[in-house]
């Protein structure tokens, strides 16, 4: 079994890198503030059940069914009530979602738990953190979500092999949960109905399928700019498309800090003289295509942030002021509070609309970024606009085939993406009863941007193939250093194409690479 090699602390928010080191071991650390703020709301959840006088209150989940059915009791034992909570359901479809998604949606449901607001007991959280320090990984199907009251199927899954029930992975081998546990080192975990409720009423799965899908496609942004700017050198293109002033004509932000990152990578270049007046716009609007797609990928960004921050989950234990009367901090009126220690507050924390509009946005990115890298690629291997060089890159056309299999395959990845960008935060459709009469979709929207996001990287690898392969067959040898560069690095990594062979594995190494050359 693998060892931790890492920490991840509960203070902050976990960023992308924090979500990645969750798929392998790691030490998750549940600092003393945080044990205490989770224990203060075990003491209010408690409080608030009893009830003024000693008499019970309802809460949600606690002694309540659930869904439609919450004006029906639910099982009198805390232990029944947990298994009323998960068992019903266990209705999921479809293969398991990626290991990596898993945990790293369990982080973030402990990062919400811990917050101390959702009344559970201070072992579930102890219990979670220490999870991560095994490689652990509930096997959850997925489909199955509607992201309206949190990712509940997918994460009754999680829950349930956390109990010792369904499946899990260990060390990437799928088996019983229980046998999991126990050669993990782990016990079950014992939860009531406030506890299991806890755990699955949030949008986890989507969060972390949204948060790992925009790390992504940030690194394939940056890799396509990168990769631009050395199909212009390769080209001999004019660089007069990058012109400050021009593009702060153009009034756009994004287009202005994508043109000053090229003009950056291109310091040095020397136009070739030979090409046409005003380039394809894959390449002459690049700035602006890169610059709007930064100005989406910042709305994406602050989505994410404020998810990965926010706690979701229903009821909420609000604490209180100690006054048991005063004043709301954000609206300035009396509230009456009939407890002074707190209240619970029932809502829809665990709604899910913000990831599906940004998801949503962030696949229609996705799109445009994968149709300029295959818009490239098809001008490299086009010898009508390539500058002279052979078709389809080959070292001798007929004999050699080059490039023409990677090309036919980023069609087809354009494709898929173009089809799995269709929006899904307004595909809603009632459901359970119409109790959720109105649900966001959002747990569909960020898979399919993780799904895109990753073919999106093997667009840009394909691109950087081709782009070694022009410098192979005859393209001028690079004027600007930057660029020199990252053609060396490319060299350095994948041999030439000369003679033909599969290129499946050449394409993800050069995915591989990008992602590393260009991380901030």
């Amino acid at each position: 079994m693998l060892t931790p090699t890492d920490t991840v602390a509960l203070t902050a928010p976990p960023d992308a890198a924090a979500l990645r080191r969750a798929a392998l071991p790691v030490t998750v650390t549940v600092d003393e503030e945080a044990r205490a703020r989770v224990a203060r709301g075990r003491r209010l959840f408690d409080a608030l059940r009893r009830g003024p006088g000693g008499g019970d209150r309802r809460i949600y989940g606690a002694d309540t069914g659930f869904g439609a059915l919450v004006g029906y009791a639910g099982r009198a034992d805390d232990a029944d009530q947990c298994d009323n909570t998960l068992a019903h359901l266990g209705a999921g479809q479809g293969p398991d979602l990626p290991p990596e998604i898993v945990r790293a949606a369990l982080l973030l449901r402990t990062r919400s738990l811990a917050s101390g607001l959702s009344g559970v007991s201070t072992d579930v959280v102890d219990r979670l953190a220490a999870m991560f320090a095994t490689t652990f990984t509930p096997a959850v199907p997925r489909y199955g979500s509607v992201g309206a009251s949190g990712d509940l199927i997918p994460l009754a899954y999680a829950t349930q092999a956390l109990r010792g029930r369904g499946h899990a992975y260990l060390d990437g081998t799928r088996m019983p949960a229980g046998d999991a546990l126990t050669a993990a080192g782990l016990s079950p975990l014992t939860l009531d109905g406030r506890d299991a409720l806890a755990l699955v009423n949030g949008t986890s799965v989507t969060t972390a399928a949204l948060a790992l899908a925009l790390d992504s496609v940030r690194a394939a942004h940056r890799s396509l700019t990168a990769l631009t700017c050395l199909l212009t050198d390769l080209l001999g293109c004019d660089t007069g498309f990058l012109d400050a002033g021009l593009l702060r004509a153009y009034g756009h932000p994004g287009a202005v800090e994508a043109g000053g990152r090229m003009r950056h990578t291109l310091e040095g270049a020397v136009p070739s003289g030979t090409r046409p007046l005003q380039e394809p716009y894959s390449i002459r609007c690049a700035p602006q295509l890169l610059g709007a797609a930064e100005d989406a990928l910042r709305y994406v960004d602050g989505v994410v942030a404020a998810d990965l921050d926010g706690v979701s989950d229903n009821p909420l234990f609000i604490p209180g002021t100690g006054t048991g009367t005063g004043t709301d901090a954000g609206t300035g009126t009396g509230i009456d509070r009939d407890d002074e220690a707190g209240r619970a507050v029932h809502g829809g924390n665990f709604f899910g609309q913000p990831a599906a509009f940004a998801a949503d946005l962030l696949a229609s990115v996705t799109a445009q970024l994968g149709n300029l890298a295959e818009r490239q690629l098809d001008l490299l291997v086009d010898p009508a606009r390539n500058g002279g060089l052979p078709p389809m890159l080959a070292t001798e056309p007929g004999a050699q085939h080059g490039l023409q299999g990677v090309q036919l395959a980023t069609t087809a990845f354009v494709a898929e993406i173009r089809r799995a960008a269709t929006p899904a935060g307004m595909q809603s459709l009632p459901t359970n009863l119409h109790n959720q009469d109105v649900v966001p979709f959002g747990t569909q929207a960020a898979l399919r941007a993780h799904d895109s996001a990753e073919l999106l990287g093997l667009l840009c690898g394909s691109l950087a193939l081709g782009l070694r392969q022009a410098a192979h067959v005859g393209a001028r040898r690079t004027t600007a250093p930057r660029c020199g560069e990252l053609l060396t690095v490319l060299a350095d990594a994948i041999p030439p194409v000369d003679p033909d062979r599969p290129l499946a594995a050449d394409v993800r190494a050069a995915a591989r690479l990008l992602v590393r050359y260009v991380r901030p």
